[in-house]
């Protein structure tokens, strides 16, 4: 039987939809019934009714009903399910027959028309034959029908054409033929449907109907056909919770049945059948766990039930496709939106089909391959009268037998020889790699590597056993690399083995030697006399040989090889093969290393490479080369030994080139590296190993870098971690483990025989010309050429300090914006042995914070290395972190005359600044001179000299200066104004005369100004002696231009009596002053307060006479009274 056997029927698989024919349409030549069409059925969205149109002519011949059955008395049924009922139901027999007509209510030959719109009724009725389809007529109009109840003739007409057609008014419709047509037809769906759910209610009720003229005993086929009918039913009518109800009763009453061999291949086939339609509904009501729970079910129900065992690879077959139509359910219910995990998902039940239709294979090549003399029988048992079986899942030659024994056991013979002649021509290969393919897909989606290289691997070998050998090798090749990584050595050697078959039978030379290079060496599992058989092979095919054929492979495939093997070495070109083997696991092993990771180019260059193999015998090679990123230096690492095609394998064990399996072979090489490449990595970029001879065929093995293939990796960190003891050797003989790969080093400058030093003061201070002496004294034996100094700022730092921060030669200048910050390649000249030279910079930073400063001193000497002249060019690099910090803090503030601290002053009142000057250098500071440059809003009251000229501050020590200044009228509306600058010059008192002094200008703070209306002052002796007189005079001057009247008093105070007015009224006019004169006379010493003077200004009485007291003396202090020796005392005493 061919694999389409076991399909499931499409009339199955499919969503049943209600089927409904339209009859009098005419396509072809009607444009009107042209767009009815297309409105029914195209773009139809999911939110339509679900039906299936299908045009039928007016006449045509519908499946004939059969008889109805009266009783069931003597009926013994033949089968369960007849093969066409599904598709009878689905797309012959419809739940209702629609006839269009063209027909408007005021048509002019009404009566005609109607009798030919009955006539076209009758005869569908009539093709019906009995059965309880229904009918609907549509009446296509062309004009818009008015509302119901509104055209009385339409109404008459309308129940006229009922009564002539035998309809009720429910199968009566009208589609006007107008811009909203897709409207009406949306509306008339609705309502076929409806009738088509009576329909199919109605054959729901005719076989429940039937239960009751059914008994258990001969009637038990008739239980599972009538609840699945019903089931399908149900599904037509879209009842899918009833249709799953009776889906699962029907199932259950499958398994009730009696199972023997003639009738086991049914009760399967409608088993899968039934289970199929539960999942699908199952995954359809989005329930998933029901749905894998009834597979589970199904599935453990079936697999005893093999039957027959001469057709037992029929049972796998039928296993594999109900896997393989589960995992389509699954993947079609996750396209439409169910979410699966990695460990539920399709591939798994994908996988286990493929896993049966392996087993399918293999039991038809055991039981279908007879002798050669058995020929198929004649007749063919296989073929029927219709070319098609009545009921699902029976056999040809006895269709409807139901008893226990085959009614005749020739015909039983016949058959089964004839089912096996068929299984011949099946290619059981494809169908198992569609099913992997389909696995490897979905575990690919979920992200299951593992399991999805171990299916490409049976992929493979099933593509192998189909002899193509191309694709074989294709998903071969593209799984090797995650077993490779993953260290799989067993798995490896078996996929290489098949490999290097399919390699072998394609003739594909490069692949075969691939192959073979790993199957000999470390990876491989093999026994060692397969990996001999093999390097033998592969040696003959070094010698332009055919190699001994692969074991276990086809014959035929073996003879068309040979001959492929023949042209190969017929063929005189196409024998330089190169294989890289950074992703394969050779039999040969190489490490390289530079001795050290970087070499000065005085010192030659050296470079050790380590080779190993691991095959069964010593091997020659003829070449060993090493390739390095700069191709000057390859022809210094080469090694080259000619030999002949018969030394390969069996050479002298001492021969250079020839290596002893399981021992280390080292080969050194030297060379001198360019000064040129000073500062430059030298880089292995591939090691080179040539096999074989110009007369056969030449293998280069190419390791990229210093070495490795896809295990040394891992190799190398498990001999780290080892606690295994070393085995002693001897001097000659190296542990390969304890070789460690160095693939690249760097070239660099001789070392420097010259001695820098730097000379300087830190911290540095802000905006000084920092001094700074470098030393350079040369050591060289022979004559330093071309000598320059680099010195400045270390480039790479921030670019904050690069541009705040110059550099020079000349200190007797400030250096400015125009001076860099750092000074490249100042001539030195050349220097003799022992000579030593001085050097003198200036650096001035304008911002604090930690600046490292370089100074590289390069030169030129002529050296000998190997034999060879060079000119080396060496360098030396000092660094020296310098602090630049502050000088001096310097502090301004504005006080009274009394020296109190003013927020604000007043117009022409004089008032004092003061700066204070902190030295906060590590280093005496000489302040050279200072100068105050007044804003024009300011004016001095004496002659403005400097106070600090010439003062040298230590650290901590601090100067101040002091100055008297008034504030001129200033503009209407100005508030605070400028006060100028104060300008230092000032320098380290340890750097040299020439070093010009540097300026650093303080901005003075801005000044509130306010105008006051009246000031007093006072003139009043320094003290005052108790009981002596004090004569204070007040002077009151009005600032304004108003004739001021002003009340004034004194208040007593216990440490003074006075004399003078106490309280008087003054009237001072504008600009002019008035003085008050008191005599004070103190009674106790020390300091004491002043009698307090209030003024009132009557014209401001906002203005108090706290603002007048801070020009005011408050205290004064008071000497007690001298004693004096006199006549007059000595009579008082």
């Amino acid at each position: 039987m061919s694999p389409t056997q076991w399909d499931l029927p499409p009339e199955l698989c499919c969503r049943p939809m209600a089927f409904v024919a339209l009859t009098g349409l005419d396509m072809v030549y009607n444009a009107v019934h042209r767009a009815i069409w297309d409105a029914f059925c195209a773009n139809r969205r999911a939110d339509r009714v679900p039906i299936s149109f299908k045009i039928l002519p007016g006449d045509h011949e519908y499946p004939k009903c059969r008889t109805k059955r009266t009783s069931y008395e003597w009926y013994i049924p033949k089968g369960i399910l007849k093969t066409g009922w599904m598709n009878k139901h689905l797309n012959l027999v419809p739940a209702l027959v629609v006839v269009f007509y063209e027909l408007d209510w005021d048509e002019a030959q009404w009566k005609e028309k109607q009798s030919e719109c009955a006539t076209k009724v009758e005869i569908v009725r009539t093709s019906l034959q009995g059965r309880n389809t229904k009918v609907a007529v549509v009446l296509i109009q062309k004009k818009t029908p008015l509302p119901p109840g509104e055209d009385l003739i339409a109404s008459e007409r309308a129940a006229a054409l009922c009564n002539a057609c035998d309809l009720s008014g429910k199968s009566l419709f009208v589609l006007p033929h107008t811009d909203h047509l897709v409207g009406y037809i949306i509306r008339l769906e609705n309502a076929f449907y409806e009738h088509s759910q009576t329909y199919y209610y109605a054959e729901i009720r005719r076989v429940k109907s039937h239960k009751e003229f059914l008994n258990k005993t001969t009637h038990q086929l008739l239980f599972v056909r009538h609840q699945f009918k019903i089931g399908f039913f149900s599904e037509l009518k879209q009842d899918t919770q009833n249709a799953l109800k009776y889906y699962r009763t029907a199932y259950n009453l499958v398994h009730e049945l009696r199972a023997h061999e003639t009738n086991m291949l049914e009760l399967k086939t409608m088993a899968g059948f039934i289970s199929y339609k539960i999942c699908r509904l199952c995954f359809q009501h989005n329930t998933p766990l029901d749905a894998i729970a009834q597979f589970r079910k199904h599935i453990d129900l079936c697999k005893k039930k093999i039957g027959s065992a001469e057709l037992a690879f029929e049972h796998a077959a039928w296993m594999s496709k109900q896997f393989q139509s589960f995992g389509d359910l699954f993947d079609e219910a996750i396209k439409l939106g169910l979410t699966a995990i990695q460990t539920q998902n399709p591939g798994f039940y994908y996988q286990q089909a493929a896993y049966y239709a392996q087993e399918w294979k293999q039991q038809a090549n055991q039981l279908c391959y007879h002798d050669p003399s058995i020929n198929y029988p004649s007749p063919d048992p296989l073929e029927t009268s219709t070319g098609s079986l009545d009921f699902y899942g029976q056999r040809p030659w006895r269709q409807g037998h139901q008893s226990i024994d085959p009614p005749d056991p020739e015909k039983e013979k016949g058959g089964i020889l004839a089912l096996q002649c068929k299984e011949r021509d099946v290619l059981h290969s494809e169908l198992i790699i569609a099913l992997l393919s389909n696995a490897v897909a979905q575990f690919k989606k979920y992200k299951c590597p593992r399991m999805k290289s171990h299916l490409m691997v049976q992929m493979g070998e099933e593509y192998y056993h189909a002899k193509d050998y191309t694709k074989a090798l294709k998903l071969l090749d593209y799984v090797m690399c995650d077993y490779r990584t993953e260290r799989w050595w067993t798995l490896l050697t078996s996929i290489l083995t098949t490999a290097l078959k399919c390699s072998y039978l394609m003739g594909q030379v490069k692949d075969y030697i691939t192959y073979s290079l790993e199957l000999i060496g470390r990876a491989s599992t093999l026994q060692e006399d397969q990996k001999s058989r093999i390097e033998k092979n592969f040696i003959k095919v070094l010698m332009n040989e055919c190699p001994e054929p692969e074991p276990d492979c086809d014959s035929s495939a073996v003879i068309a090889a040979q001959n492929l093997w023949a042209d190969r070495v017929s063929l005189a070109g196409s024998n330089d093969f190169t294989i890289e083997v950074q992703d394969y696991v050779p039999f040969v092993q190489c490490k390289a290393k530079f001795l050290s990771p970087s070499f000065h180019v005085d010192i030659p260059v050296q470079l050790h490479v380590y080779l190993k193999t691991d095959c069964p015998h010593p091997i020659r090679f003829s070449k060993l080369s090493v390739s390095f990123n700069n191709q000057e230096y390859n022809q210094y690492c080469v090694v080259e030994e000619p030999c002949q095609s018969t030394d390969i394998l069996e050479p002298s064990a001492q021969g250079n080139m020839c290596l002893v399996p399981r021992k280390t072979r080292k080969y050194t090489f030297k060379f001198v590296a360019r000064t040129e490449d000073v500062g430059k990595k030298i880089e292995i970029t591939a090691v080179d190993l040539m096999l074989g001879s110009e007369n056969g065929r030449c293998v280069l093995i190419n390791w990229r870098g210093a070495g490795g293939d896809a295990a040394s990796t891992q190799e190398a960190l498990q001999a780290t971690r080892s606690f295994k003891r070393r085995p002693r050797l001897t001097e000659n003989e190296v542990d390969w483990d304890t070789v460690s790969v160095q693939a690249n080093t760097m070239v660099i400058s001789r070392v420097p025989r010259i001695s820098v030093q730097i000379h300087h003061e830190p911290p540095a201070l802000t905006n000084e010309m920092y001094w700074m002496v470098v030393s350079i004294q040369s050591q060289e034996d022979t004559v330093a050429k071309d000598v320059k100094l680099t010195a400045g700022l270390k480039p790479g730092q921030d670019a904050n300090l690069t541009q705040t921060t110059y550099v020079t030669l000349n200190g007797s200048e400030m250096c400015d914006d125009s001076h860099p910050a750092l000074l490249p390649d100042i001539s030195i000249g050349e220097l003799q042995p022992g000579q030593k030279v001085e050097k003198s910079l200036y650096i001035r930073c304008e911002t604090t914070g930690t600046r490292i400063f370089l100074v590289h001193v390069s030169y030129a000497v002529e050296t000998t290395v190997e034999d060879k002249e060079i000119v080396c060019k060496c360098h030396k690099d000092e660094t020296v972190n310098i602090e630049t910090v502050v000088p001096f803090d310097v502090a301004v503030k504005f006080v009274s005359s009394k020296f109190e601290h003013l927020d604000r002053v007043y117009v022409d009142i004089p008032f004092l600044l003061m700066t204070d000057i902190l030295s906060a250098s590590p280093w005496p500071l000489n302040l050279v001179s200072s100068e105050l440059q007044l804003a024009p809003s300011m004016a001095a009251v004496d002659q403005l000299e400097s106070q600090v000229e010439q003062v040298v501050l230590q650290t901590g020590e601090s100067a101040s200066e002091c100055f008297c200044l008034t504030c001129p009228p200033v503009a209407s509306g100005a508030n605070g104004v400028a006060s100028g600058h104060y300008v230092l010059s000032w320098k380290r008192k340890s750097t040299r005369e020439n070093v010009p002094a540097v300026s650093t200008v303080i901005t003075l703070p801005h000044v509130i100004v306010e105008t006051i209306p009246l000031y007093v002052h006072a003139d009043l002796p320094s003290f005052g002696r108790v009981r002596e007189s004090l004569p204070i005079k007040y002077h009151i001057q009005n600032r304004t231009g108003l004739v001021q009247d002003v009340e004034m008093s004194v208040e007593p105070s216990d440490a003074f009596m006075f004399s003078g007015l106490k309280q008087v009224r003054l009237r001072i006019l504008p600009g002019t002053k008035q003085e008050m004169l008191y005599n004070f006379y103190p009674l106790m010493a020390g300091y004491q307060n002043l009698p307090s003077l209030t003024i009132n200004l009557l014209r401001f009485p906002g203005f108090t006479s706290q603002l007048l007291r801070r020009f005011l003396p408050t205290r004064i202090f008071v000497k007690p009274q001298g004693r004096q020796v006199d006549d007059a005392s000595i009579a008082a005493a």
